[in-house]
């Protein structure tokens, strides 16, 4: 599942509420599992709610039984959330380009220039989105977001 949104990990949620005293969350990347500073800190208090502990295996050194390790661990989901919004700026910058370019996001439309106009007018005239849509081979929804009826 995707760690993008700090919700909606219904696994890692599983995983964190199925643990009992003594046991271990074992996690393979850190950043995988943590997508800010705030999220990385309630799973370590949620996992030590529970009397277990967190063990991040490419982290080896870190002892997460320890305040320093906690605090390491803090710093690492610092970095990954400020890793992750200078990701989503560049991305923010390239479709902000490539639309100055004229690119045009989307889906290719189903009917061409001709066509919706020739939709718009038909649907001035009174014919229902229905019948309309039946002889384009188009969904209503499709004659209905032309507008201008």
């Amino acid at each position: 599942m995707s760690g993008k949104s700090l919700k909606g990990r219904p696994q890692l949620a599983k995983a964190v509420d199925a643990l009992g005293t003594g046991d271990v969350l074992v996690v393979a990347e850190w950043d995988r599992a943590t997508r800010s500073m705030m999220d990385g800190i309630a799973i370590i208090d949620r996992v030590l709610a529970r009397s277990a502990l967190v063990k991040v295996l490419d982290k080896p050194h870190l002892d997460l039984t320890s305040t320093i390790g906690k605090g390491l661990l803090a710093f690492l989901s610092a970095i990954a959330q400020d890793e992750r919004e200078r990701i989503a700026k560049r991305a923010g910058e390239g479709r902000a380009a490539a639309k100055a370019a004229g690119r045009r996001f989307g889906r290719k439309p189903k009917l061409d220039e001709h066509q919706s106009a020739e939709a718009r007018r038909r649907l001035v005239d009174g014919e229902s989105f229905r019948a309309i849509a039946r002889s384009y081979r188009v969904s209503h929804t499709t004659i209905s977001r032309l507008g201008g009826a």
